[in-house]
């Protein structure tokens, strides 16, 4: 087990929210708690898919389950239970934390520019 592994009463909450997909003929699923902390060893190590230890599964499997719950709102429902425990609890403080965050994307030729402004403000 992993640090970035999820402890059995972290899983006792999220399992109920995983959607259960019925049994289909061929290769047997992947667990779904072995998945989801290989999803969570990518996000947390910042790891390329493809660089996923081999303890946690395909690579690919982890991704594509990754996207579909992105897809299908699990990912949003995980989010939305655990505030709510945080909530009842009074273990979150909300004044630290984050609705939304986007990421935009630099021009080209900005790294430049802000290195020239950087350079122009110390004069």
């Amino acid at each position: 087990m992993s640090r970035h592994d999820l402890t059995d009463d972290q899983w006792a909450v999220i399992e109920p929210l995983i959607p259960k997909k019925p049994r289909a003929r061929g290769r047997p699923r992947n667990d779904d708690r072995r998945t989801l902390n290989g999803m969570l060893y990518v996000l947390h190590t910042g790891c390329a898919w493809a660089d996923l230890p081999t303890e946690y599964g395909s690579p690919s499997t982890c991704w594509r389950r990754w996207h579909a719950w992105s897809q299908d709102g699990t990912w949003e429902r995980i989010w939305r239970t655990l505030l709510s425990r945080l909530a009842a609890d009074g273990t979150l403080d909300w004044a630290h934390a984050l609705l939304d965050g986007s990421v935009v994307p630099a021009k080209q030729g900005a790294l430049v520019e802000a290195q020239r402004r950087l350079v122009t403000a110390r004069r």
